[in-house]
């Protein structure tokens, strides 16, 4: 049998071993009934009776959402404010704003000294503080858009507009099992209902309102489109009517709205019920109107004017149902209900929610941004050192295809990292931390510093080949795991006196706190691990293809500078301040996100691990620290701290009614903890290369812990 160990032969027993554990357990499994999957997954239905400016829904499909408040669709925006946002956003929709000269890349160099010779960086810096005015425009452009806000009108008898404080008996309902959003209310005694539901293909929204207020005219639907945003949070600019221009096209009951942005277009194709009317209200603000006590409408947004025939609601309705209801009955589940430890009901909800939050935020065909298809932090571009925490569950789920979309972009931008090595004097692809779909690195001082997503693709690339063991996957991903390490063989500088490769300077680790020594910050622990792991795997990839291994790689991965030790623990860098105790402490990465290398000693690890226990500042943490101290606890045969961790009570390990892992005012929602949460728990219950021989060794075993669980990959 071929080693599923990533880059040891001497692994290979011990992989054998667990490989023949795991068939006694799925045999032990295999005699117990299959999980009810629906029952699993709709007893952690979202079920809202009050507004609450933190709790919106979405649905989508990876590629577009649509974020609603109590009603259901848009209605009350200024409500969320100051919570999350109410976004329509769609991964290709984009805009620039206009500039009489746009800034070049390279007008926000400035140049750093490494091994003898200046290696330019973005980092956009000017020289009275702040950045540059190139490097402030270069951040801020493109900027994700918010495509339009669909929301109700609502009169009270008196012919007022109805606030969100006038609804009355309020009940909303996320479906999981269906992918449908069901909202109830009353105004002044009279019902509204609403169903809110997403296309699992398109771009393509689906609302079906029943009322009697529709026919007393005191029910009706706006569309509203804005100008593009540069803020932090809200794609959505309504301050500028002047900027953009919408024209409409109707033809009976369908309209076609086509949308100007400076450079930029996008086309919007609306059907309604017989008997709806639709009209101008205001400059970019439209409304429409039905008759009876019902009203459907279907609504697709497209980069082209050219559009597939609208299908009528009852038909995405059913489509979405189809499509959720093989979501949740393919891929992998966890059971948590024979749990008696109380914190396994959170758990298991958390857990569910980060399912479908996931599917539909992270799992398009281009990399995610920390707050999805929600909101703009950082101006809606995605973080390249965050695709691992969006995204890795997917294969460890089973769900390896969600993961899969996203990575044939890595091929589209590949020659645009490669000429960014070249610039900077390195070989290979050097991956951009903070970037939009064209692949440019946005200037920052710090982004641009990081590279501990240099190794990400080989992981991604890993995991597709150990769920596909086939040449047609190594010949998939070989240009991108070997351009990756050809950039990570030449990017250490070889240190004769004390015959070592170091990394760095001009680096920033993980932990971003070291970011003003940048200039001299040196080997930071979790980086030399990540480091010799990548270029291990990618010298097992050269050996599976046939090719024999690469000798620079080789001489890098053996010779690479050991993680410095003080005091018995392991430090963040090698340089003075060697540990900042705030921030992430990704030094335990090393050990946990990763399978044990050289590199690392369990029991310095261990001490480590008890010594940022103890001595952390966690306020300053963030979601995915979490998960990453839970799987270096299971690693570390510490399965109760493990769990402690998932639980950790601190302010950015809060998961929301809604499902999200909020972080802050100015972070509502944070994508990489729920996707952290994932691939811990995934990894805490089907183990991991070499985990211990029993049945979840990630959780306690005290008879609390009876996790019932199907189709999970062991983690590498």
């Amino acid at each position: 049998m071929q080693s599923k160990c990533f880059f040891y032969e001497k692994h290979n027993l011990r992989w054998a071993g667990m490989a023949i554990g795991l068939i006694v357990s799925f045999a032990a499994m295999a005699a117990e009934a299959p999980i009810d999957r629906h029952a699993l997954v709709t007893r952690n239905n979202v079920t809202l009776t009050q507004p609450d400016p933190l709790t919106p829904l979405s649905v989508g499909n990876g590629e577009f959402a649509f974020t609603a408040d109590i009603t259901g669709l848009q209605s009350f925006p200024a409500f969320h404010e100051n919570g999350m946002p109410l976004g329509t956003q769609s991964q290709w929709a984009w805009h620039t704003s206009p500039h009489s000269n746009p800034p070049a890349l390279s007008e926000a160099f400035e140049n750093y000294q490494v091994a003898g010779r200046e290696v330019p960086y973005a980092s956009g810096q000017n020289p009275t503080g702040g950045y540059s005015p190139a490097a402030a425009w270069l951040r801020a452009n493109p900027h994700r858009l918010d495509l339009g806000r669909l929301g109700l009108s609502l009169k009270k008898g008196n012919g007022d507009d109805a606030q969100i404080t006038d609804l009355a008996d309020t009940r909303q309902q996320l479906d999981l099992w269906n992918g449908q959003i069901t909202s109830q209310f009353q105004i002044e005694g009279r019902p509204v209902r609403v169903q809110t539901v997403c296309h699992p293909q398109r771009d393509l929204l689906a609302v079906r309102i029943e009322s009697p207020l529709i026919a007393d005219n005191r029910l009706s639907l706006f569309l509203r489109f804005p100008y593009g945003s540069e803020v932090w949070r809200n794609a959505a600019d309504w301050e500028k009517p002047d900027r953009h221009t919408t024209s409409l096209r109707v033809n009976e009951n369908q309209a076609l709205f086509t949308r100007i942005l400076d450079d930029d277009r996008y086309y919007v194709n609306m059907a309604w019920s017989e008997g709806g009317s639709i009209s101008l209200r205001a400059p970019h603000h439209y409304e429409l109107r039905g008759q009876g006590d019902r009203l459907e409408i279907v609504i697709a947004f497209s980069p082209s004017d050219v559009f597939d025939p609208l299908p009528d609601f009852s038909t995405v309705q059913a489509t979405a149902s189809a499509h959720w209801r093989q979501f949740w009955s393919t891929g992998a589940a966890i059971d948590f209900s024979a749990c008696s430890d109380p914190r396994a009901d959170e758990l298991e909800r958390r857990v569910v929610l980060s399912q479908y939050l996931t599917a539909i935020q992270c799992a398009g065909t281009r990399p995610p941004q920390e707050t999805g298809l929600v909101c703009n932090s950082w101006h809606g571009k995605f973080h390249l050192e965050m695709h691992w925490w969006h995204a890795v569950h997917f294969a460890l789920w089973d769900r390896l295809p969600l993961l899969e979309r996203s990575l044939p972009w890595y091929q589209s931008i590949l020659p645009a990292a490669k000429e960014t090595a070249r610039i900077q004097g390195f070989r290979g692809a050097r991956w951009p931390k903070m970037t939009d779909p064209d692949g440019r690195e946005s200037p920052s001082n710090v982004g641009v510093f990081l590279i501990w997503q240099q190794p990400h693709p080989i992981y991604y690339a890993e995991c597709a080949y150990r769920s596909h063991p086939t040449s047609q996957s190594l010949e998939r991903y070989r240009d991108i795991v070997f351009e990756t390490a050809e950039f990570m063989a030449s990017y250490p500088v070889w240190e004769e006196a004390n015959q070592r490769y170091v990394l760095g300077p001009a680096l920033i680790p993980a932990q971003e706190s070291y970011g003003r020594d940048r200039a001299r910050n040196l080997n930071p622990t979790f980086e030399l691990a990540y480091w010799q792991w990548g270029l291990s795997v990618a010298q097992e990839w050269r050996k599976r293809l046939g090719m024999s291994p690469h000798p620079q790689w080789e001489q890098v991965r053996t010779r690479l500078a050991k993680p410095t030790v003080l005091n018995g623990v392991y430090t963040g860098i090698e340089t003075p301040p060697y540990t900042i105790t705030r921030d992430h402490p990704s030094m335990v990465a090393a050990w946990g996100f990763l399978p044990l290398t050289p590199m690392i000693d369990p029991a310095v690890m261990k001490r480590t691990y008890d010594h940022i226990l103890a001595d952390w500042d966690w306020p300053s943490t963030w979601g995915w620290d979490y998960p990453m101290l839970a799987m270096t606890a299971a690693r570390l045969g510490e399965p109760e701290k493990a769990v402690n961790a998932l639980f950790m009570e601190t302010p950015k390990n809060r998961y929301l009614a809604n499902g999200h892992n909020y972080q802050s005012a100015r972070l509502p929602l944070y994508l990489p903890g729920n996707g952290g949460l994932l691939t811990a728990v995934a990894m805490m219950t089907a183990g991991w290369d070499n985990a211990p021989d029993r049945l979840t060794p990630g959780f306690p075993d005290n008879g609390q812990w009876r996790i019932r669980w199907e189709g999970l990959k062991p983690m590498p």
